[in-house]
């Protein structure tokens, strides 16, 4: 026990998850690569996930896509796709997401009137299911 004078003891560091920095994919080469690797869907989202290639590779950084097509409605829906997307992004991916990954997401049509928690539970669901996958592959399993 400290004197009641001395400086409090250093108590064990906690351990603390350093979040990813987002950055954005901007190049259709960078969409293609993630189309042809891992895709899950999930709910009113489907995510395709890819590892960052070497070249773009930051530390701590993982890059992200948006995509809604002619499918979703008119611009303004595609727009208010994309901005419950990039919301849903924010609150997750910065903690539960992997530095040095290339995440597209696509929206899906009933993105426009699904819960924004639901969609929340979707995006987490799906980032669970396409990390188990990457993990497998990397393992040597399929």
């Amino acid at each position: 026990m400290a004197a009641r004078n001395s400086p409090p003891e250093p108590a064990a560091a906690p351990l603390t998850l350093s979040p990813v920095k987002l950055a954005h994919l901007t190049r259709r080469a960078d969409f293609l690569a993630a189309a042809r690797a891992i895709r899950k869907v999930s709910g009113a989202i489907t995510l395709e996930l890819t590892p960052t290639p070497e070249l773009a590779r930051r530390d701590g950084q993982a890059r992200i896509g948006f995509t809604a097509s002619r499918k979703i409605g008119n611009a303004v829906a595609r727009n208010r796709a994309k901005r419950r997307l990039r919301a849903a992004v924010r609150a997750t991916l910065p903690l539960s997401g992997r530095a040095g990954h290339d995440y597209v997401l696509v929206a899906r049509a009933s993105i426009l009137t699904r819960d924004f928690q639901a969609l929340l539970g979707d995006l987490v669901a799906a980032m669970t299911a396409a990390h188990g996958k990457l993990d497998a592959r990397a393992g040597g399993g399929n």
